[in-house]
């Protein structure tokens, strides 16, 4: 920012309160256009059109009297004052943040709303149930659940608590591995009997895939586990939800990869054993500065026993197979399991 400063000293002697005026809106126009790259994207992300947005960046070049970005067809690139700059804003911004979040934790009071952003299976499937009985004993407690698998920026105030797929790096955060979701091949009972299943790899091309393609789902993971070059000509359905995956898999759509607990929650599945699985780690993060939130604390020790390995064998790091789940896990099937649930109970 020195540097920047340096070099733009003539034009702060001739008009410093523009220099000053520049609104925190258009600073943090600037940070999302450098992140997204792309104007129409940063202003997808801000939810603001791409006109206002353009509007909001000429507007602060103007005012700090340098250009900010390089703009051509393959997208925005920093220029060299706008690299100069672009730490000190950051910094401006973590500090706006811890202001709102010290603000947010600062009663002891237990009441309030905490907000928990998690991938949409986990969130739908697992949190949910169990946050009924949760708000049922905490009553002053409001927990703002988001499923969804766009990632939360918890640092940025997207969230209070995220449960994300990817170890997040921030050293303001707090990270601790809540457990290991395994996934598995499905199909329906009315699939197996129509079309069979594959019973080695090298069959599974003679049958149809349903797809998984959103954020936090590592895109190739799906042919590099079943040793394809692609899913090309196999792919029958391609979604952004797993709880799409579940339904079309229940409705007979095609092979459809799950969590391992998806028998023994209650859905009515078909494993299919072809040798092979996946899984990823499930991360608990929030920010340091709720370690003090009385109300926080309540939620995130919460959430670490309903993901505890000890007592649900499907978050251990070794893989135990969706049959040996039903019986390890035939009370959590009573207790929260998914008979009832639309996509279940529809006929």
């Amino acid at each position: 920012m020195q540097q920047l400063l340096h070099r733009g000293a003539a034009i702060t002697q001739h008009r410093p309160d523009e220099m000053f005026d520049a609104s925190w809106d258009d600073l943090k126009s600037f940070l999302a256009c450098a992140k997204h790259k792309s104007f129409r994207n940063a202003a997808e992300a801000l939810r603001l059109t791409s006109t206002t947005l353009m509007r909001r960046i000429d507007r602060l070049e103007e005012r700090i009297g340098c250009k900010l970005f390089l703009r051509d067809q393959s997208g925005l690139t920093l220029s060299d004052d706008g690299a100069a700059m672009i730490s000190d804003v950051m910094e401006m911004e973590r500090h706006a943040f811890n202001i709102f979040r010290r603000a947010a934790q600062s009663s002891n009071d237990t009441g309030g709303t905490v907000r928990v952003a998690v991938t949409e299976g986990p969130g739908n499937f697992w949190i949910l149930p169990r946050l009924i009985d949760f708000q049922k004993t905490y009553r002053k407690i409001t927990v703002d659940l988001r499923c969804a698998m766009e990632q939360a920026d918890v640092a940025r105030l997207e969230a209070d608590i995220a449960i994300q797929l990817e170890r997040p790096t921030n050293p303001d955060l707090i990270v601790t591995k809540l457990g290991r979701l395994h996934i598995y091949a499905f199909v329906s009972e009315e699939y197996r009997k129509l079309h069979g299943v594959p019973a080695c790899l090298s069959e599974v091309s003679s049958h149809r895939i349903i797809r998984q393609h959103a954020p936090q789902v590592d895109d190739s993971a799906y042919a590099r586990v079943l040793g394809l070059p692609s899913l090309e000509g196999i792919c029958g359905i391609k979604t952004n939800s797993s709880i799409g995956v579940l339904y079309a898999v229940e409705r007979g759509a095609g092979i459809g990869f799950l969590p391992t607990s998806s028998i023994a929650l209650g859905a009515p599945l078909v494993a299919v054993d072809l040798g092979v699985n996946h899984h990823a780690d499930l991360w608990l993060t929030y920010h340091k500065e709720f370690r003090n939130s009385d109300r926080h604390k309540i939620v995130i020790d919460w959430l670490k026993k309903i993901f505890d390995p000890k007592t649900y064998p499907c978050f251990r790091d070794e893989f135990i197979h969706p049959k040996d789940l039903v019986e390890l896990m035939r009370n959590t099937r009573s207790s929260f399991g998914m008979t009832g649930y639309a996509a279940a109970g529809l006929v």
